[in-house]
């Protein structure tokens, strides 16, 4: 798996704002890559007049679209080749290192930093092509939309370990999906103060359903914002916890790719992100930190919500 980067993505001027261009100039300089304009791809999951907005606002200089989301004069450009990048990332099995993320962008309005839901597009392409889809979301909040567009549908597994409660407020263990979607949401409400321990649990738990899906491709919602000095929520995830995941998918899945979602220190996004890559390449881990453990109240609350999730889709799945 390799990075898809281009500089269009710098376009997309947020200021100060805590999703902003530093997130990838943090990185250093990056191999360009040539990009597919993404616009065609639009309406695979967002109204025409979700788009038209998104540009006219854009052309006309940009704006502070809503409380937590601003729109550039670079914005819809961006956002339309981030798309493009994680369509390609999504056909060669690599990571599309894009802003503005996407997640929280609802079919028909712009939410939590997000224009366009890149990884939801690029799923929904998969899908009409016949594939069976299953999107690991692990960005510390839920991603609404993706689950949102999804929820009745057989043909995407949607599995999100997300900090409950955090925005948006919802996911929590009772969401499982409805109509012929019903469990196929696997939403995994971890409590804040959740460290290595809990997320590792959590993830190895639930991978049997994953795998009992048995989906054609991949996605992952790669978010780095569950790590201890992130500063939107509060989970102690460490660098550590980033790479072991990257192994996990890639010992057990084929046909992966990667999105880029949240993460907003910029001095352990890199670390974070190198250390997700060297995983799913099945590299040595570059970066390492002391490995965080939960409170005893913290774990507790998990184990509850746990059970209840096991308890909830057991008559879907035999894996569980």
């Amino acid at each position: 798996m390799k990075l898809i980067y281009n500089p269009v993505f710098l376009e997309h001027d947020t200021g100060m704002h805590p999703e902003n261009k530093k997130r990838l100039s943090s990185l250093g300089e990056l191999p360009v890559t040539k990009l597919e304009n993404g616009e065609k791809y639009l309406g695979l999951v967002h109204t025409p007049e979700h788009i038209n907005k998104i540009k006219e606002l854009s052309a006309r200089g940009g704006s502070s679209a809503n409380i937590d989301t601003i729109i550039s004069a670079g914005s819809y450009e961006a956002a339309i080749y981030a798309v493009g990048a994680s369509i390609m990332a999504s056909k060669n099995g690599d990571f599309a290192l894009t802003r503005p993320p996407g997640h929280h962008a609802h079919r028909d309005y712009f939410s939590g930093f997000c224009l366009f839901n890149n990884i939801a597009i690029a799923a929904q392409y998969h899908v009409n092509q016949g594939k069976r889809v299953l999107i690991i979301d692990i960005d510390g909040h839920l991603g609404c939309s993706t689950e949102k567009c999804f929820y009745d549908s057989d043909k995407i597994m949607y599995w999100s370990l997300h900090q409950y409660p955090a925005f948006p407020g919802w996911g929590n263990t009772d969401e499982i999906g409805e109509g012929e979607g019903e469990g196929f949401t696997i939403n995994v409400p971890l409590p804040p103060g959740s460290g290595d321990d809990i997320f590792m649990d959590a993830f190895e738990s639930f991978l049997p359903v994953a795998k009992e899906f048995k989906p054609d491709i991949v996605g992952i919602s790669a978010g780095f914002d569950s790590h201890q000095f992130d500063p939107l929520l509060d989970q102690r995830l460490t660098v550590n916890t980033f790479y072991k995941i990257g192994k996990l998918i890639s010992a057990n899945f084929k046909n992966v790719f990667a999105t880029l979602e949240g993460g907003y220190n910029i001095d352990v996004f890199p670390k974070c992100l190198y250390n997700f890559l060297d995983g799913i390449n099945n590299e040595e881990m570059r970066f390492e930190e002391k490995k965080t453990d939960s409170h005893i109240q913290t774990f507790q609350e998990y184990e509850r919500r746990k059970a209840i999730i096991v308890q909830n889709l057991r008559k879907y799945w035999k894996s569980i």
